[in-house]
């Protein structure tokens, strides 16, 4: 009875870690609000490979993608937390990526326009074919978005937050979704730059 309880107890703990896992340095949050939406994307021009973590596909190994290629994965929310628009953006080794509202905002699911929101970028491997529904983590990318305030026009840093297991297979199956029924719409641009 207490070798089954400890066996139980020990594979209970592992799955919670497994639940628990985080991928550092692969996520960047910011926001847009009734301005001009301008993101920029660096690649760190380092090929890192992927994040260790439960799941990751064989596929997006190091070694089917070139040293220091990168990819942006991004995904765009509407103010109720609705994915309105997600791609996949090459970077090339020290390369910069500039997006801006037509890239990120006129193509939306519901084809409702968006005026505020959240940008969420994965860092990831899979150059050169960038499917934001299969990211697979990896610490390459820096990323800046432009803000109009009444005042004056910043340019911040992209917040560095925390990327779990569950929101990363998420963003993936939502991703997925609307490449696969979403009838074009959904599906935001690259915008300049490699």
């Amino acid at each position: 009875m207490f070798k089954t309880f400890f066996i139980t107890a020990a594979l209970v703990g592992s799955a919670a870690a497994l639940c628990a896992q985080t991928y550092p340095d692969t996520f960047k949050v910011s926001y847009f609000s009734n301005d001009p939406v301008l993101v920029h994307i660096t690649s760190q021009g380092a090929d890192l490979g992927p994040v260790p973590g439960p799941g990751l596909s064989p596929q997006a190994s190091p070694a089917v993608t070139p040293p220091g290629n990168s990819c942006a994965m991004i995904y765009v929310f509407d103010p109720n937390q609705e994915l309105s628009e997600c791609c996949g953006c090459k970077l090339t080794p020290n390369g910069l990526r500039t997006l801006d509202g037509a890239n990120l905002l006129s193509n939306p699911l519901t084809g409702v326009a968006l005026s505020t929101g959240s940008i969420e970028i994965i860092s990831s491997t899979g150059y050169p074919t960038c499917n934001p529904s299969k990211p697979v983590p990896s610490p390459a990318l820096t990323a800046w978005a432009t803000h109009t305030q009444a005042t004056a026009t910043t340019e911040t840093p992209l917040l560095d937050s925390n990327l779990s297991t569950a929101e990363l297979n998420l963003l993936a199956k939502k991703c997925g979704a609307i490449q696969s029924n979403g009838s074009g719409f959904g599906k935001c641009t690259c915008g300049t730059g490699d």
